[in-house]
C-alpha cells in the first residue's frame, strides 16, 4: 500500500491501529525498505544486511554455495542471500503481479494443513552458469511469492516431515552431501503476551533448529575454514535460553556472538547469535 493511501486509511482506524501506523511509517528502516533499489519485501532484511556487514561478511564467503532461510516469508532474508548469490532477481512489483494471475486462477490458495508441504523453485533464468551460483532454501508456513534463485518450502518447520524435505531440495541441487553452508532462522511463534508461554515457544523454536542444524550443517573442518559453517538464530532474552546457548551452541562452535541489531526495534526483546564455525557433533 502507498504511503499516502496508508496514513489516509488510518483515519477510521482505532486509536492503538493509528498509533502502531504511526511508528510504522515513521521507522527509517520502513523507509528504507520502500525507497531501496532492490525494493526488499520485509524491513528485516536490513537487520540481515547489518548483521552479515558488521560481522565477517560471512554470507559473502566464496564457499557458501547452499544456504536455508527458516521462517523465510515474505522472504526479505532470502532475497539478501539471493543477491549476494549473483542472482538478479525481480522487484516485488513483479512478483506481485504472479501473484496475482496465480489467484485469478485458484492457484495461490494456501495450504498450510497439508502433510507434504508445497515447494517451488525460484525464477531461475537460463543464463551460463546459474547452478554455480548456489541455491537458497525459504521455508515458512506460509506461501512465498517467487524470488529468483530461491526454492520456496511452505510447510511447518516443526514438523518432523519437513526437515527432511529441506535436505531433499538441498540434494537436488547437485549437494550430494545434502548439507548447508549456512542455516539462518528468523522464527517467531505468535505473541501471546504470557511471557512464560512465549518463552517457551521460543525455546522449542531454537531446540527445532538446533536439531536441523547438527544433522545439515556444513562443519568447519569440511569447509576448510574456521569460521566457516554458521547458524544465525532468533531467540528472546530469557534465562533459560542462555542455558539454550550454553549447553548448545558454545561447545560446537568456534564462536558464539550475541547481537542486537540498530535495525531491531529497541522495545523488542529479540536478539541473535550468529555461531561461527561449526565444530560437528
Amino acid at each position: 500500500m502507498h504511503t499516502t493511501t496508508a496514513r489516509s486509511a488510518a483515519k477510521s482506524l482505532s486509536p492503538s491501529s493509528k498509533q502502531w501506523l504511526a511508528r510504522h511509517f515513521d521507522d527509517p528502516y520502513v523507509r528504507q525498505r520502500l525507497s531501496h533499489p532492490s525494493q526488499y519485501r520485509s524491513r528485516s532484511a536490513f537487520k540481515l544486511l547489518e548483521i552479515d556487514d558488521r560481522h565477517r561478511r560471512f554470507l559473502r564467503a566464496a564457499d557458501v554455495h547452499a544456504v536455508v532461510d527458516l521462517g523465510a516469508a515474505p522472504g526479505g532474508w532470502s532475497q539478501v542471500v539471493a543477491g549476494f548469490m549473483g542472482w538478479q532477481g525481480e522487484t516485488w512489483a513483479q512478483a506481485r503481479v504472479k501473484q496475482q494471475l496465480d489467484q485469478s486462477d485458484g492457484r495461490w490458495g494456501l495450504n498450510l494443513d497439508a502433510p507434504s508441504g508445497h515447494w517451488s523453485e525460484g525464477a531461475e533464468d537460463a543464463s551460463v552458469g546459474a547452478e554455480d551460483r548456489g541455491v537458497v532454501i525459504a521455508v515458512d508456513r506460509l506461501r512465498i511469492a517467487p524470488i529468483a534463485g530461491v526454492h520456496t518450502l511452505q510447510a511447518d518447520f516443526l514438523a518432523p516431515e519437513t526437515a527432511p524435505m529441506v535436505e531433499a531440495i538441498i540434494r537436488a541441487k547437485a549437494n550430494p552431501d545434502g548439507k548447508a553452508d549456512v542455516i539462518l532462522s528468523d522464527m517467531a511463534a505468535n505473541a501471546t503476551g504470557n511471557r512464560t508461554h512465549d518463552t517457551q515457544d521460543s525455546l522449542d523454536i531454537c531446540h527445532a533448529v538446533w536439531n536441523f542444524t547438527q544433522k545439515h550443517l556444513r562443519t568447519a573442518e569440511s569447509i576448510g575454514r574456521k569460521s566457516g559453517g554458521v547458524l544465525l538464530l532468533k531467540h528472546f532474552e530469557h534465562p533459560e535460553l542462555q542455558q539454550f546457548r550454553k549447553l548448545h551452541l558454545n561447545p560446537n562452535f568456534h564462536n558464539v556472538l550475541y547481537i542486537k541489531p540498530d535495525s531491531s526495534r529497541s522495545a523488542s526483546r529479540e536478539g541473535y547469535w550468529l555461531c561461527l564455525g561449526f565444530r560437528g557433533v
